[in-house]
């Protein structure tokens, strides 16, 4: 498996953590009692992560898990696709 492969895998898993944590963070925020629409997560999902942040935090004290997640996930996928590109634009 080469470096740029290596690359590619950690992208895919960086966003597959993402999307489920969202989808987890939604299936949380509907057993609190606050409905969540599947099929518009991709409009409403800052809205949503937010608010399970912040019943998260009344409940716990702490940000949460799932988000957590969700942000390293983004992060790890956007830092791997940057890498990605520039090892492809340079070498």
């Amino acid at each position: 498996m080469s470096f740029r492969s290596a690359l590619l895998a950690i992208v895919l898993l960086g966003t597959l953590v993402h999307v489920v944590s969202l989808i987890l963070m939604m299936a949380a925020l509907d057993r609190r009692g606050q409905k969540t629409n599947f099929l518009l997560a991709r409009i409403y999902a800052f809205k949503y992560v937010k608010a399970y942040k912040e019943a998260h935090q009344k409940e716990t004290g702490k940000a949460g898990v799932l988000y957590q997640l969700w942000t390293i996930g983004i992060l790890v996928a956007l830092a791997a696709a940057l890498a990605y590109v520039l090892i492809r634009w340079i070498g």
